[in-house]
């Protein structure tokens, strides 16, 4: 459990009332990450949102062929005051990327069924969350379109 003031502090969580404060804050953790940690990898079942509150994460995708190659894809970086983790409120609720702290990372990490079982009771908080979401995959959207109309340039 973290204190209510903890989100309060950043802009993301600013949709939340004082109730939808508490009853996230008493699902959520504060952790750190030290570099280099994987904080989650695809293809396991999402069991944790995360938020970064200070540090840098790398977001990529790990591609292996009859396991003798092992390549890392860069897919982009998540920066203080960004959700991450999403999959975590999106059916199937797997992790479609691997995660890893490029540096030490601060994150609050919120326990996804927990979660999604507050937003079934408040309707309110869930509809909030998923606006915050999908403003969230719809920006990461736009910078993965810009990867790949650099790569295409080149």
């Amino acid at each position: 459990m973290i204190s209510p003031e903890m989100l309060r502090r950043y802009p993301f969580f600013n949709f939340m009332n004082d109730s939808e404060l508490k009853a996230v804050a008493m699902i959520a953790e504060e952790v750190v990450f030290e570099k280099g940690a994987i904080i989650f990898n695809a293809k396991e079942p999402a069991v944790m949102l995360y938020f970064l509150e200070d540090g840098s994460a790398t977001n990529f995708y790990v591609v292996e062929n009859g396991g003798t190659t092992h390549k890392e894809l860069y897919i982009g970086d998540i920066n203080p005051g960004e959700l991450f983790g999403i999959s975590a409120l999106i059916e199937p609720y797997v992790y479609t990327a691997t995660m890893r702290a490029d540096k030490k990372c601060r994150v609050i990490k919120i326990a996804a069924a927990a979660l999604r079982a507050v937003c079934e009771v408040d309707t309110n908080l869930a509809y909030a969350f998923m606006q915050a979401t999908a403003k969230t995959v719809m920006q990461r959207l736009e910078d993965t379109r810009v990867q790949l109309a650099a790569a295409q340039a080149k």
